[in-house]
């Protein structure tokens, strides 16, 4: 088992304390997520972040339950809870009486030492449910404890942040109360399972998110106290409070904890034996990612037996802020899917994207606020048929490769004929343009305002690679499906594609490969086109994918290259740091860090490709792997037991971006267990 504790040098110091986030999910994009100090430090951070249409429309309704201790032993009273006000006043100090801090698996566990007692919180969610528990066990004590636990309140959509005034309705209900921010709001409530209930009905005013300041923008968020419980433990005992947009039976805590211990237990059945701890349990994180997506905005959750009629299965890029995205969803597919043996997942989020294909393109995002997807890019459609190869490879699912192949034809003719944003096969090369001015079609998609950072305008490399992917697995199936004249159309086109790339993509003089040719950027070649030759890690996709590009030769200088130039501990660098353009750091403003994202910045990510390039050039499993164990630190230092988004082209890659990350965490358990 895979072992995450922090003592009191990590939870002692708020600084410290603050920068180490923990996560618990619930299946349908809803979530809780904080600090181990105790302290929000984010807008995203919550006790009860609702998914109210699944899995979006995520509202912030409980954002903490402060604890304060009074102990019959001593005398003394000890708070537990931590808070950071916009006067930089932090205010109480509980993390000082953390002893320590680590997971049960998914769930996180605080031990507070108070004097001669033991206090340990749980947090943890119901699967397929929109409820938070949270409970507090006297595992050491010579005398009582007594808790007042004092909730704190808001209706806020997550990526924005509310101030106080608004007067919401607060009725009493068994064991706690029910909140209903306003007549159209979904109403959620809390309640505990012991103690005696007291209503308040305070406002408590700025509260500061200090991550958001350092991000640039509005730190501030006033919060609702609709009331207290106080409640008396005697050694041994529980008291379990739940947070839930549903009606729920206060003394269910123990028989949940219970039932979500299991749950998590059966998702590592499947981890082979002698891999490291750390790996299996990245096998457990990916679930997270794994939620159901709704067609039609729902105000309440539905029981354990029942969903809505055409559900489907999706993938989380990210917590806490982001939604599904197809791009994320198709490269994280093998890797939270098929290689943790959830095959019947794979094949379900196959199905929901399918449903949402337009002009020959897979949705990029769903976003919050709109019913209708977002199609700007071009690779989330090219994923797509690597995703469903891999799927292949592990199930052999003729039936689904039947079903989908009418879809696929489609979609490869759309990008012949041409399809949105000037996404089109140059019928000189065979090869993929994609790109207009203002757009940002690739995964580089950073943009500020009208200002693209990297447009990639052209023909990029690793859209070609795919390309020519797509056109082989198109081939395959056709061969599979007995339909010989396609299969000979499709594997002639992939031959052409072959061919123009070697052709047109090597950079002989730098020996590895343009990162877009044919576009408004780069040197002029003497064929009158423009060739950009930075250094950057999209090449490797031409080595990693499954139906490689390159000659030995090329394919080894390739890998050589992004090992010396743009690996490191945690991920590759986005560009070379001998480019002029390199940024070495990715803070700052909206500005400051998108303008860095894809200039330097390293993203873990890449590391599974590169992993598998390099086993495919190397056949050497136990040296691939062995750019993967640079991240295992990483486990402890951002988002607890996952790993992030991205980090500092510098030393000492300091952790950036969103905290947990998807394609992060399949890419290297994916890359790990293919080599093994």
């Amino acid at each position: 088992m895979f072992n995450l504790t922090l003592g009191r040098a990590e939870c002692g110091h708020f600084d410290c304390a603050a920068q180490r986030e923990w996560l618990v999910t619930n299946g349908l994009g809803g979530y809780a997520s904080g600090t181990v100090s105790g302290a929000n430090t984010r807008r995203y951070h919550g006790l009860l972040v609702a998914a109210l249409r699944p899995p979006l429309e995520r509202t912030v309704m409980v954002a903490k339950i402060d604890a304060l201790a009074h102990y019959d032993g001593d005398g003394k009273v000890y708070p537990l809870a931590t808070n950071e006000y916009t006067s930089n006043t932090i205010d109480p100090r509980g993390y000082r009486h953390i002893e320590s801090f680590h997971l049960e698996g998914l769930i996180p566990v605080w031990v507070y030492s108070l004097a001669d007692a033991r206090l340990e919180q749980r947090v943890w969610m119901a699967h397929g449910h929109n409820t938070t528990y949270l409970t507090y066990t006297l595992v050491r004590a010579s005398d009582s404890l007594w808790l007042k636990l004092t909730p704190f309140c808001t209706y806020r959509d997550y990526h924005s942040h509310q101030r106080g005034g608004w007067q919401p309705e607060v009725v009493g209900i068994k064991g706690g109360f029910e909140i209903r921010a306003s007549a159209d709001a979904q109403p959620y409530r809390i309640v505990a399972d012991r103690g005696r209930v007291g209503l308040s009905g305070e406002w408590y005013w700025n509260f500061r998110h200090r991550e958001e300041k350092q991000r640039g923008l509005d730190e501030v968020e006033d919060l609702y106290t609709p009331g207290y419980f106080n409640v008396t433990l005697y050694p041994g005992e529980t008291l379990t409070v739940i947070c839930s947009t549903e009606p729920v039976e206060p003394q269910a805590g123990i028989e949940a904890l219970e039932q979500e211990r299991q749950r998590q237990a059966a998702l590592q059945q499947n981890c082979p034996a002698g891999e490291p701890a750390w790996i299996s349990h990245l096998a457990l994180v990916a679930d997270q990612f794994l939620v159901q997506r709704w067609p039609a905005p729902s105000r309440t959750a539905p029981s354990i037996d029942t969903s809505p009629p055409e559900t489907g299965t999706t993938i989380i890029a990210g917590y806490p802020w982001f939604g599904d995205w197809g791009r994320d969803t198709m490269i994280a597919l093998p890797g939270l899917t098929l290689v943790t043996g959830r095959p019947a997942l794979a094949a379900d989020i196959l199905r929901t994207f399918a449903r949402h294909v337009s002009h020959g393109m897979l949705p990029n995002r769903f976003p919050d606020t709109s019913p209708s997807p977002d199609y700007n890019a071009v690779d989330a459609t090219l994923w797509y048929f690597y995703a469903l190869h891999q799927y292949l490879r592990c199930t052999h699912d003729l039936a689904l490769a039947q079903e989908l192949f009418p879809l696929l034809a489609e979609i490869i003719e759309r990008h012949r004929q041409g399809t949105r944003y000037n996404i089109y096969v140059d019928p000189l090369d065979g090869l993929l343009y994609a790109g207009e001015p203002g757009l940002q079609l690739t995964w580089m998609d950073a943009k500020v305002g009208n200002w693209v950072v990297t447009p990639r305008i052209g023909k990029p490399v690793e859209i070609n690679a795919l390309w020519y992917n797509a056109l082989r697995v198109m081939a395959d199936l056709s061969q599979q499906l007995g339909q010989a004249k396609a299969a000979d159309d499709y594997s002639r086109r992939a031959d052409f594609v072959a061919t123009q790339f070697r052709r047109r993509f090597w950079f002989e003089a730098g020996e590895y490969l343009y990162d877009v040719i044919d576009g408004p950027v780069g040197e002029l070649g003497p064929d009158g086109k423009r060739y950009d030759d930075s250094l950057r890690p999209n090449q490797i996709l031409a080595v990693s994918l499954p139906f490689p590009l390159l000659s030995e030769v090329q394919a080894k200088a390739v890998v050589d290259i992004c090992a010396l130039h743009l690996v490191t501990s945690n991920g590759l660098r986005t560009l070379a740091a001998e480019d002029p353009a390199y940024t070495r750091r990715c803070k700052g403003d909206a500005l400051q860090r998108d303008s860095a994202a894809h200039q330097g910045t390293v993203w873990a990510w890449l590391l599974g490709p590169f992993v598998t390039a390099h086993h495919r050039v190397y056949g050497q499993p136990e040296l691939a792997r062995s750019f993967l164990t640079g991240l295992e630190p990483h486990l402890t230092e951002a988002g607890l037991g996952s790993i992030g988004e991205t980090f500092d082209g510098d030393p000492p890659y300091n952790p950036r971006g969103c905290p947990n990350r998807a394609w992060s965490v399949a890419e290297v358990l994916r890359a790990w267990r293919e080599t093994q």
